[in-house]
């Protein structure tokens, strides 16, 4: 078992990697944190082709490796990592949570909104991918990654 969950858990992580940055639409990553119907539309979107992405790797990655998974916990696993995903890309509540856990000053880093901001040669916000946001974000996505192995897994 233990096998198992290791490679449901890299086929998992895998999979998110390219459903968060390389499935993603422009327009969901850009819209999917705003308010209103059409962004919660378009973080619904998103988590659903992350879901498939997923679903499809994990498929391959169980056939080649002969792993027998149960389908109450691909369901159960998959669909709680999907509500956890939606609930952290709507933006204001992974916000949220990081000031009711007096994090979000490392919420706020790498942005010009945290007075550290990394800044150009002329005294400017200079633009980072590296924000305390993302690495939020990205690992509270992992949290529910190994959650959900485990559920898949046993």
């Amino acid at each position: 078992m233990p096998a198992t969950f290791a490679a449901v858990f890299i086929a998992l992580y895998i999979a998110h990697a390219v459903g968060d940055h390389w499935v993603q639409t422009s327009h969901q990553a850009g819209t999917k944190g705003g308010a209103g119907w059409s962004a919660r539309r378009a973080c619904g979107w998103h988590v659903l082709t992350l879901t498939l992405t997923k679903a499809l790797v994990l498929a391959v990655v169980a056939l080649v490796l002969d792993l027998r998974l149960a389908a109450p916990g691909l369901l159960i696993g998959l669909g709680l990592d999907a509500a956890s995903h939606y609930w952290a890309d709507r933006r204001f509540t992974l916000a949220r949570l990081a000031a009711r856990l007096r994090i979000d000053d490392f919420y706020r880093l790498g942005t010009a909104a945290h007075p550290h901001h990394p800044v150009t040669a002329d005294g400017a916000p200079a633009l980072t991918l590296g924000t305390g946001a993302y690495q939020l974000d990205q690992s509270w996505h992992l949290l529910w990654l190994g959650i959900a192995a485990l559920i898949i897994t046993v």
